[in-house]
């Protein structure tokens, strides 16, 4: 798979560096002459130019890339990245970062974001998650289905506790995707018991998050 990145600072690269490694080519796009040096991230191309200009997308061919990241600190330059990627090039799965969380409600089909990566919600929704037990954590948003990543860890008093996963009926629109269990990341079947402790992570309409919460939570 071919992907841009648009912005080559920490972020940028560290996308680059785990693309890379799973075996994927990548470009990084940035106007700044110290972080377009050759090599900065190993096994990437780079080019030295300004991502919101139609002539430096050319150039890095962004109709031949399969993903196309928008990954730099100004939510201006992210989202028309984005709306470039997408309108001029039509590519198909555009990602893009979100620095301020009060720019969100823009970064959706109508400036060609599939993905939006807002890293302050994500932080809290990481710290909500770490402290909270029994109570349903959203983790992540999927724009193109609708759907969001939820996560609830088990207390003790759950009903569900001590029964198989088999034998619950989830909530219309709702998977169990996994149960993490100490160590252990489990993909459930239908005989896996449910435990005190048990992290559930769920993708879920938004719709069914509190009836998913009434069955899960405390007693």
């Amino acid at each position: 798979m071919r992907v841009a990145i648009a912005g080559a600072g920490k972020v940028g690269r560290a996308i680059a560096r785990e693309l890379i490694g799973n075996g994927h080519q990548v470009l990084l796009i940035d106007r700044d002459v110290q972080l377009m040096r050759p090599g900065i991230v190993e096994g990437a191309e780079v080019l030295l130019a300004d991502a919101c200009e139609i002539s430096a997308l050319e150039e890095a061919r962004l109709s031949e890339c399969q993903v196309v990241v928008a990954a730099t600190g100004d939510d201006k330059v992210n989202l028309v990245v984005s709306l470039l990627a997408k309108t001029e090039y039509g590519v198909p799965r555009v990602v893009a970062r979100v620095n301020h969380p009060k720019n969100e409600w823009m970064f959706d089909e109508s400036w060609g974001v599939d993905v939006a990566v807002s890293t302050p919600r994500m932080l809290s929704a990481l710290v909500e998650e770490a402290v909270s037990v029994g109570d349903l954590v959203r983790l992540f948003t999927f724009r193109q289905g609708d759907a969001n990543l939820v996560e609830i860890t088990l207390s003790t008093d759950s009903p569900v506790v001590n029964q198989r996963v088999g034998d619950q009926t989830w909530p219309p629109d709702t998977a169990l995707v996994a149960i993490v269990r100490g160590p252990r990341v489990i993909a459930p079947s239908a005989d896996d018991p449910l435990e005190a402790g048990d992290e559930l992570l769920f993708v879920a309409a938004p719709d069914q998050e509190p009836e998913l919460q009434r069955l899960l939570g405390h007693l």
